[in-house]
């Protein structure tokens, strides 16, 4: 028997946002390999096993996938949202590269997902309608210092900023400092988004200006998105619509 691995994006968290695609691979898969919740969202049925583990372990995880590929079983490792941002293609990436040579020649498939930067921003128009950029906010895997540089450097070159892991219970600081950063740089009247637990019973979305921003506003479920010195906010009744022209004025 050939066997495969895909690297998997489940969405945000509706079904509704789960490509056909990655619905395709599941149904072939003979093993599922990832985070306890996202596992979670695969339906059991008979011939399947899956893999859970804790969210920390990327790389044994991407050991395991690739380890059982190779002995010909069709192993698709589920991330949520996009699997390249911020996800286990990379980590899969980084076992492929230190392993057996033969890996390299396994049948590997990137399957692409709604992430939650683009499902958020969808939710209230177009905030990142022009340039942007995407920052983790986790320090798991690099230095504060590293993440203040590059908000800092992303403020300054007038990106919109997605910003994901926002604030966990662990490190509740680090969001108190993004948010004195930007109010340092770029001022306090520019949109702010909190976008929690998109596509999700739980969904709850927020525009605020950046003065009116506070770190209890975010947890690891919310995507925040601040948006340029360009982007506009169009009031209405209920939920305003915020976007970025495609043109910048001087």
């Amino acid at each position: 028997m050939s066997g495969w691995l895909a690297i998997a994006g489940l969405g945000p968290g509706s079904e509704t946002l789960v490509t056909p695609e990655v619905s395709r691979a599941l149904a072939e898969a003979t093993d599922v390999v990832g985070y306890f919740p996202y596992v979670a969202r695969i339906a059991r049925r008979p011939g399947l096993t899956l893999h859970a583990s804790d969210n920390r372990v990327e790389i044994d995880r991407s050991l395991h996938a690739l380890k059982m590929a190779a002995e010909g079983h069709r192993v698709v490792v589920v991330s949520s949202g996009d699997p390249g941002v911020f996800a286990m293609a990379a980590a899969v990436f980084e076992a492929v590269e230190a392993g057996p040579m033969a890996w390299r020649d396994l049948d590997i498939r990137v399957l692409p997902g709604v992430t939650s930067m683009l499902a958020a921003a969808a939710r209230v128009g177009a905030p990142l309608g022009h340039d942007f950029c995407a920052v983790n906010l986790s320090d798991n895997l690099k230095p504060w210092s590293l993440i203040e540089r590059r908000i800092a450097l992303a403020v300054e070159a007038d990106f919109a900023i997605a910003f994901y892991n926002p604030r966990s219970k662990s490190r509740p600081e680090g969001f108190v400092r993004v948010l004195e950063i930007l109010k340092q740089i770029c001022g306090t009247g520019r949109a702010i988004i909190f976008a929690r637990a998109v596509s999700t019973e739980e969904e709850d979305i927020r525009v605020v200006t950046v003065q009116d921003a506070t770190p209890e506003m975010a947890d690891m479920r919310t995507m925040v998105i601040v948006g340029s010195s360009q982007t506009r906010v169009i009031p209405r009744n209920g939920l305003p619509i915020v976007y970025t022209p495609r043109s910048v004025t001087s």
